[in-house]
């Protein structure tokens, strides 16, 4: 492998530590049990399998099908049901769709994977808009009264 090759892939890892983190940053901020360095680990690790993928097998889509994968295993592990109902979820689906971030710089799809970083950390952050709680109480009351 060439020197440039090697600061690519570097970079494209720098991008996918520097987005995760910022998600996992606005998760601890709000007090999830994932946080940046979670979502770090998960950006990165996709990242890092992906280029492995693409470099040593030149077969991007069999490590990027077992990525999906193990990420859905892990957002399994990180649902729960109890007695007040399902928990876990905004937990699950952001640390699921972060892999694809690091996927994407693995690839680099730069573009994409700063737009699917920036779009998961707005909607994680949706909830602490003003008047969210009251939009979210009407929409909830609505489905219930169905």
């Amino acid at each position: 492998m060439d020197i440039e090759t090697k600061f690519l892939y570097a970079s494209r890892m720098m991008l996918a530590a520097l987005i995760g983190g910022l998600i996992g940053w606005e998760r601890e901020r709000h007090a999830s049990d994932a946080g940046i360095r979670t979502y770090m680990a998960i950006s990165i690790g996709a990242c890092a399998f992906s280029l492995i993928s693409f470099h040593a097998a030149n077969d991007a889509g069999r490590i990027a099908a077992q990525v999906v994968t193990g990420m859905g295993f892990i957002g399994a592990g990180v649902i729960f049901q109890g007695k007040g109902g399902i928990a876990g979820l905004t937990t699950a689906a952001p640390l699921w769709a972060t892999a694809a971030v690091g996927m994407a710089s693995a690839f680099g799809m730069y573009v994409l994977a700063t737009l699917t970083g920036g779009l998961i950390f707005a909607t994680l952050a949706l909830h602490h808009l003003p008047g969210w709680k009251r939009l979210s109480k009407n929409h909830h009351d609505q489905d219930h009264s169905q």
